[in-house]
C-alpha cells in the first residue's frame, strides 16, 4: 500500500496486532495507523508497543481493515461507509463481500479476505476477493497490505468457503495431528520434552521442504516411503482407517459452516 496513506484497523486482537507489526516492519509509518479497540488495556499495549494511534470508536481513514467477529462485520462496514472511507477490507470469516458492500454503500470499494493464524509469524496465506466496484488499484492496495504477514492470492468469491475450510481452518487440523503425534511419542516411551522438540521440528522441516521442493506432496511422500519400511507401515494404518476420507469430510464440514455463517448474517 501507499506508505503515506492512513489505515484504520478495527479490532485489536491477534490478527489485527499481527498486521500492525507486519505493516510497520514493511515501512508504514506508525503515525498513519489507528487501531479501533474497545478494551483500554489492549489500546494501551498497542500504543506502547508500536507507537500507533488508538481509538475506542470507529474513525475515518484512506482505508479500513475490519478485524472483528463475523457478526459485527457488516455493522462496521456500514459505519466506515458513513464516514466516507473509500476502501474497506474485511477478514471476517463467512461474511460475503456482497453483504459488506451493501452495508457500506456505493461510495466504498469493499474487499473480503481470509487469512490464517500463521500470519502471526509473518507466514500466513490469505485469499482475497472483491465486489464488482473494485478496481485493480483496490486489489493491489489489499494485496500489499496483507503481504506484510504472508502470501496473498486472488480467488473468486465462490471459492472463499473452500479457502476458509482448507487454509483458514487448516492450521487447526495440523495442530491436532501434532498433538496426536506428541501423545503417541510419549506413549512409546519418549520424554515429553524430547517428543515436543521432535514434533515441532518435524512440522517445521516438512513444511519448508514442501514449500521449496518442485515435487508434489504425493511425490515427497513416495520418496520417504521405502517398500516394507517403517513409513509404509505407518501410512498403511492411515489408509486403512480412511484418512483421506476423514480429511475430505473435515473440509466439507468447515466449508458448509462458512456458508451457514454467511447466510446467518444476511
Amino acid at each position: 500500500m501507499d506508505l503515506s496513506q492512513s489505515l484504520v484497523i478495527v479490532g485489536g486482537g491477534n490478527m489485527g496486532t499481527a498486521l500492525v507489526g507486519g505493516l510497520i516492519d514493511s515501512g508504514l509509518n506508525p503515525s498513519n495507523i489507528t487501531v479501533v479497540e474497545i478494551d483500554p488495556q489492549k489500546r494501551s499495549t498497542l500504543e506502547s508497543s508500536f507507537g500507533i494511534h488508538t481509538s475506542d470508536v470507529i474513525v475515518g481513514g484512506d482505508g479500513v481493515l475490519i478485524a472483528v467477529k463475523p457478526g459485527d462485520a457488516a455493522a462496521v462496514s456500514a459505519q466506515a461507509g458513513e464516514l466516507g472511507v473509500r476502501r474497506i477490507l474485511s477478514i471476517a470469516a463467512g461474511i460475503s463481500v456482497t453483504t459488506l458492500q451493501n452495508a457500506a454503500g456505493d461510495s466504498a470499494h469493499v474487499l473480503r479476505a481470509m487469512p490464517n493464524t500463521p500470519a502471526l509469524v509473518r507466514q500466513g496465506i490469505t485469499a482475497i476477493c472483491g465486489s464488482d466496484s473494485c478496481t485493480e488499484d483496490d486489489y493491489l492496495w489489499a494485496e500489499n497490505l496483507l503481504a506484510a504477514v504472508g502470501v496473498v492470492v486472488r480467488v473468486p468469491e465462490s471459492h472463499m468457503d473452500a479457502v476458509t475450510a482448507v487454509a483458514g481452518s487448516g492450521p487447526g487440523y495440523l495442530f491436532l495431528i501434532a498433538e496426536a503425534l506428541l501423545d503417541a511419542a510419549v506413549a512409546e516411551g519418549l520424554p515429553h520434552d524430547t517428543a515436543n522438540t521432535l514434533v515441532r521440528q518435524l512440522f517445521l522441516g516438512a513444511g519448508v521442504l514442501l514449500e521449496n521442493s518442485p515435487e508434489s506432496p504425493a511425490s515427497l511422500r513416495e520418496r520417504v516411503t521405502s517398500p516394507n519400511g517403517t513409513t509404509a507401515a505407518g501410512l498403511a494404518v492411515f489408509e486403512d482407517h480412511g484418512l483421506r476420507e476423514i480429511v475430505h469430510k473435515a473440509v466439507q464440514a468447515a466449508a458448509q459452516r462458512s456458508k451457514e455463517m454467511g447466510r446467518e448474517q444476511k
